[in-house]
């Protein structure tokens, strides 16, 4: 994954819905990471770490993986895990001061 990874830019999609008993509202978020390249002893060193273990794209941005990464595009907590942007402009949309936003 990390040599099919290494000197491109991939996308990170995330879903997002907010459900209710009257509506639904149901989002994506895309966040676009580009690698740097990467040597095989790059690579070596991270798999060896065993930080990507259970890692859906086979690394970690919010650790060592930050290393692997030359530059990122949107929302960096899409790619750890959550769309927090997506998420709060969900809650603005829907919940107009409730949240503290609005």
């Amino acid at each position: 994954m990390l040599e099919s990874l290494s000197g491109r830019t991939h996308e990170v999609v995330s879903g997002l819905a907010l459900v209710t008993p009257m509506w639904e509202d149901v989002r994506h978020e895309v966040t676009r990471v580009t690698f740097r390249g990467l040597t095989a002893r790059d690579i070596g060193r991270y798999v060896a770490g065993g930080e990507w273990e259970g890692r859906a794209g086979g690394y970690a941005i919010q650790g060592r993986g930050a290393a692997l990464v030359e530059r990122i595009e949107g929302d960096y907590l899409n790619v750890v895990g959550l769309p927090v942007s997506l998420l709060v402009r969900l809650l603005v949309e829907h919940f107009p001061g409730t949240y503290g936003f609005g």
